[in-house]
């Protein structure tokens, strides 16, 4: 007991070390008398961050200026900084620790949220072109034009040699075709649907060379994958939208593939010309020209080569309509190969191998036509 006046409690002083005559050491703020630790009293020097949660060291602050033309489109940052919410029972921080304000909002400034700045996915382009009112189409480019050029001009080659070096490059042509379709539509791997139409190919040309190159063949292959694939999707536990996208997109890629057989059931002079002609057409419609300017040239180009390979290959003049009947094809399956911003690995399945599939029906009935 003592005789002093009950006086006002004074905050601890810090413990500044061990005391060397032996006084009582002080307590840790937070702890009990017995220097046990006090879990509420330790929320006390708690700091309460109120502030935005990235690194200013690794992000640039939100701007007040004009939007990025690369963000334009992302929704812009509400007007107020979100705080953090805090448990009721919290005490809130004593003895001059006081929380840091948060920053000042300038609800006029036109800037964005801390995703944008915190750097996630950048807007893509098809994004921006659609933003800027823009057409969202990218095509190929001249390396898959290149890739085309040089498979047609592997066809052209061995359709002089024979029909079973022909073989070669149209089985090539023919499995790229149904990978790139698939990848085309959005839907990859695709195992299953890949193999059915691959499959498809490889039966058809097994029937065209068992026919003597028939082009009933192409017709019965064409119709029994048909029903082939409906049958497998009904067999599907998929939802009925899921179904008959995956029925649409195995049966267009097996069509593609299989008609691409009709390299094999065409002339040989067609093949030749027809290829020739693809190939050029397809390297001019790669030239940084405008569309419209891009297509006549690369027709011209292609009935130029087709003179230029009926001259070697016999079939004379005639070779510039089957050239730029070919080609005509091609640029068709150019087109559906740039839709809507593919992607680069779309380009060189699909770019590569849509126009010479394409062209395969024109090079087979022009054939026949002016042979």
């Amino acid at each position: 007991m003592t005789d002093q006046p009950n006086q006002p409690h004074q905050p601890h002083q810090p413990y500044d070390g061990y005391d060397p005559y032996g006084q009582q050491p002080q307590a840790w703020p937070g702890q009990g008398p017995q220097g046990y630790e006090d879990p509420h009293a330790a929320q006390q020097y708690t700091q309460q961050w109120q502030g935005q949660t990235w690194e200013t060291q690794n992000h640039r602050a939100v701007s007040a200026q004009a939007p990025d033309p690369e963000t334009a489109i992302l929704t812009p940052q509400s007007s107020r900084t979100p705080r953090p919410s805090r448990d009721p029972g919290t005490p809130q921080p004593q003895q001059g620790h006081a929380a840091p304000a948060a920053p000042a909002t300038d609800p006029s400034a036109p800037g964005y949220g801390p995703a944008t700045v915190g750097g996630n996915t950048r807007v893509t382009d098809a994004q921006r072109a659609r933003a800027e009112g823009r057409s969202p189409i990218i095509e190929p480019g001249m390396q898959p034009a290149a890739l085309t050029a040089l498979l047609g001009l592997l066809l052209a080659g061995a359709a002089a040699v024979g029909t079973y070096a022909l073989l070669v490059p149209l089985v090539v042509l023919q499995a790229v075709t149904a990978a790139g379709w698939f990848r085309l539509n959005g839907m990859w791997p695709a195992r299953q649907g890949i193999a059915l139409g691959f499959a498809g190919a490889l039966a058809a040309d097994a029937a065209l060379l068992a026919s003597g190159r028939s082009p009933s063949a192409i017709l019965g292959t064409l119709g029994v994958w048909v029903l082939l694939a409906l049958v497998l999707q009904l067999r599907s536990h998929a939802d009925p939208d899921e179904r008959m996208y995956g029925l649409m997109a195995t049966v267009a890629a097996s069509a593609l593939a299989i008609v691409a057989g009709g390299y094999l059931a065409a002339e040989a002079d067609a093949v030749t010309v027809g290829a020739v002609g693809v190939a050029v057409a397809v390297l001019a419609r790669a030239l940084p020209l405008p569309t419209p300017a891009s297509v006549v040239v690369s027709l011209l180009a292609a009935a130029g080569a087709g003179i230029a390979a009926g001259s070697a290959t016999g079939l004379g003049t005639p070779g510039a309509l089957l050239g730029a009947g070919a080609a005509a094809c091609a640029l068709i399956g150019h087109r559906v190969a740039s839709y809507d911003y593919p992607s680069r690995f779309v380009h060189f399945t699909a770019g590569v191998a849509l126009p010479l599939a394409s062209a395969a029906p024109a090079v087979y009935v022009l054939g026949r036509a002016l042979a």
